[in-house]
């Protein structure tokens, strides 16, 4: 009997290993902050391939430029200090990342193999290089809130915006140091991006509504767009650059901009305040953390309308595209 009992049990653990699904070459990486994990979506099916635990508060996430793992920000308002690792191929967790003084770890991005964030508690940037194990750079801004982070691809210009401060930060390597210029922009600018070409920075201020348009060369504002997108979370440009996406926690409008005349093109209902947005890199689709709804918006970027729903957990914020390689 206690033969045939293992016997059985080794079948079901079979069973459940031929079952379980593998993490797709292409992936949508989804945050619940509802439920604290990171959930890996298939994005030709838009079902969740599996979950992991992030750690408390997940805000954002970037995918390593192999695919193989995942960087999720723990924020907590400048409570927490940490970055979750996560095992894409393995779909586990991995570690805590402790980044010791440098609190409220938010925005990310992923260059030159390293994982470059903010820490808005500390009022400055940093870089993890995952091969020491450390931190092995710190940039302070001076800034309040400082949040969202782009690092251009040859590492040479950071920009950041500082919700509360209402400024844009400019970092420019130079030939023996770093130089700042910051940028006064609008109230509550959280949400930018810059365009393909490099040349403008847009940033969607959330306390008046606006989008101020930088001249990244001459490093000042040279046009703000009367947008209406008070409450403004995200911004981002289609992978084409003729349209400019913009989400509301406030209200449930996605509004889409265009980005040569300036002018809104439409506005989509969807129905709740929301967050995060991730381009599909062939530019087919737009995905829209709806937080409020407790589900992620899939837009059809040609219609300009919704195309389909992912429930990846309740409070979806932050996303990413991941691509193993």
């Amino acid at each position: 009997m206690r033969y045939a009992t293992s016997y059985f049990f080794a079948i079901l653990l079979a069973a459940a290993t031929l079952g379980a699904a593998s993490t797709p070459r292409e992936s949508l990486l989804v945050l619940s902050k509802g439920d604290h994990t990171l959930a890996i979506v298939d994005p030709a099916t838009l079902q969740v391939v599996a979950k992991a635990p992030c750690g408390e508060d997940p805000h954002e996430v970037i995918a390593s430029s192999d695919g193989k793992f995942a960087y999720v920000s723990n924020y907590g308002g400048g409570k927490y200090n940490t970055l979750t690792l996560i095992d894409l191929i393995d779909q586990k967790r991995v570690t805590a990342i402790d980044l010791g003084p440098l609190r409220g770890p938010h925005g990310l991005a992923f260059v030159g193999g390293k994982t470059w964030f903010t820490a808005e508690g500390a009022k400055a940037i940093g870089r993890y290089d995952s091969g020491k194990k450390a931190v092995d750079w710190i940039m302070g801004t001076g800034q309040d809130r400082t949040h969202m982070i782009f690092v251009t691809g040859d590492m040479q210009r950071i920009y950041t915006t500082n919700v509360s401060s209402g400024t844009v930060t400019i970092m420019e390597k130079g030939a023996r140091d770093w130089e700042e210029t910051v940028v006064p922009v609008g109230k509550g600018c959280e949400g930018f991006d810059v365009t393909r070409d490099g040349k403008q920075l847009w940033a969607a201020n959330a306390g008046d509504g606006t989008v101020s348009i930088i001249d990244l060369a001459g490093k000042k504002v040279i046009d703000t767009l009367q947008a209406n997108v008070r409450g403004a979370n995200r911004l981002k440009f289609t992978p084409d650059g003729k349209l400019v996406l913009i989400s509301c926690l406030s209200n449930g409008w996605l509004v889409v901009l265009d980005a040569a005349t300036h002018q809104e093109v439409k506005r989509i209902d969807l129905g709740h305040g929301s967050a995060g947005i991730e381009m599909q890199p062939d530019g087919a689709r737009a995905f829209v953390a709806v937080t409020g709804g407790n589900y992620v918006a899939v837009i059809d970027l040609k219609r300009l309308g919704i195309a389909g729903r992912i429930d990846a957990g309740p409070g979806p914020d932050g996303m990413a595209w991941s691509v193993l390689r």
